[in-house]
């Protein structure tokens, strides 16, 4: 097996660490890489989208299962795939489009491995019908730390432990999945605006169940009587006789098309995200959207994906990265959203990335981010200063609210505050410390949080 060290981070580059990648092309390399991966121990990484240091593992090994990427058996009546956990949603859309299928939840980037879909339980604008990715998932095999590959299924601990909890229960190596009926690779989208935080609350509760897919831009350098004001968009999969009869699309309902710009440079000044010029983006954005259109159809990677068209968009931070900070706080908890959007609005932090989402019903996994509720997700420049106190003062606030931070896009948050916000962290270590005794599964997330089984 390729290994090397290599500096190894996040997809916010904030905190790279040295590891020893490990490139596993066969099942059996896999478990060789797991029993040898040394007294640092080994984590497994997919395609990098993870924001922080979940997919890191200073001075030891970092499973990188890309190779691993087959899709074994598509049932097309019954609506399942069989693949490796290797495969990225981009790869199962080109496959499984042409079908009549689509996945059952992706999150912003169609760039991550079915594994990382696994080990972060994503989301996506569809959680308030179809819940994370974990619901679907009818099976799972995994290798755990003794060597052994295990059938995992729904419904068991080892199953909830898995789902949401960062790789630190052993390599995902295949997952079948439950697929999402379609007649076209376009989708039916309605777009409005909101004219403030609670008009934007307001139309999400009062409409959303109309919808499968829902999601808001907020512009979170509005103040005063605009704070929270916000672009809606909302839609579903179109339906063939939505489609115009002479559109070229009638004859290719399922193809999968995508673009792609040029990619932004290795790196920018820091300071082009400014107060300034983050504002002047956030007012063209929101007065450019309509009042409200309805019917739109987009392309699937325009609907879901916008940012995937720009190779390393990420750069566009400068080389201090970014931090991406996303929280959820229960129904009933609206004056704790209210009041860090306007903490957020006063301070200034310059952020054209952020949107908010209602959850719905919560996901079974102990680690898992979604409960029942609002979460709001904000992209801050790291170099930002006084950043780090300020999020620490918003955790304090979330988890005083009974709410969470989401783990695959956190970098900073304090140990102390984790179980206050994942009631079931002592089953989730109880049940590493029994599967794992030996820490071999190890990630810089899970010594900064103190998630490893044993002290390392």
């Amino acid at each position: 097996m390729p290994a090397d060290t290599v500096p190894v981070t996040g997809w916010g580059r904030t905190a790279p660490s040295a590891a020893r990648l490990i490139r596993p092309r066969t099942y059996e390399e896999a478990v060789r890489a797991v029993r040898e991966c040394g007294a640092r121990g080994g984590i497994a990484r997919g395609l990098g989208r993870a924001y922080g240091d979940a997919a890191q593992n200073a001075g030891g090994a970092v499973l990188d299962m890309t190779g691993l990427d087959r899709v074994h058996a598509i049932d097309a009546d019954g609506g399942t795939v069989l693949c490796d956990a290797g495969v990225s949603l981009h790869r199962l859309m080109e496959v499984l489009l042409p079908l009549g299928w689509f996945v059952p939840v992706t999150p912003g980037t169609r760039y991550v491995t079915v594994g990382g879909a696994v080990g972060a339980d994503i989301h996506g604008r569809n959680h308030h019908v179809s819940g994370s990715f974990s619901r679907h998932v009818l099976s799972l095999e995994l290798l755990t730390a003794d060597g052994r590959i295990r059938t995992v299924v729904p419904g068991t601990p080892l199953f909830e432990a898995t789902a949401g909890g960062m790789g630190l229960t052993g390599v995902v190596l295949t997952a079948t999945i439950r697929l999402q009926p379609v007649e076209t690779s376009l989708m039916s989208v309605d777009t409005e605006r909101a004219n403030d935080l609670d008009d934007l609350m307001a139309r999400l509760a009062d409409t959303d169940h109309r919808y499968r897919y829902s999601v808001a831009w907020i512009d979170l350098l509005a103040r005063g009587a605009a704070t929270g004001r916000a672009v809606l968009t909302r839609g579903d999969h179109a339906p063939l006789d939505a489609l115009p009869r002479n559109a070229r699309a009638r004859g290719e309902p399922l193809s999968f098309r995508t673009s792609r710009l040029p990619a932004a440079p290795s790196f920018l000044p820091e300071g082009l995200l400014s107060r300034t010029t983050v504002g002047l983006f956030n007012e063209l954005w929101y007065h450019k959207a309509p009042r409200a259109r309805m019917g739109q159809l987009q392309r699937i990677p325009a609907f879901f994906h916008p940012l995937d068209g720009v190779p390393h968009w990420n750069r566009v931070y400068g080389r201090g990265g970014f931090v991406q900070y996303q929280f959820v706080v229960g129904h009933g908890r609206e004056d704790t959203l209210r009041r860090i959007v306007r903490r957020i609005s006063e301070r200034r932090c310059p952020s054209f990335l952020a949107v908010l989402k209602r959850f719905g019903e919560a996901d079974p996994g102990w680690l898992s981010f979604p409960v029942p509720g609002w979460t709001l997700a904000l992209d801050v420049p790291a170099s930002l200063p006084g950043l780090g106190g300020f999020l620490d003062e918003l955790d304090e606030e979330v988890a005083g609210a009974g709410g969470r931070v989401y783990l695959a896009k956190d970098s900073r948050l304090r140990p102390e505050l984790l179980a206050a916000m994942y009631p079931r962290l002592d089953d989730f270590r109880a049940l590493r410390a029994a599967l794992d005794p030996r820490g071999v599964f190890v990630s810089d997330l899970a010594r900064r949080l103190r998630l490893q089984a044993t002290s390392s």
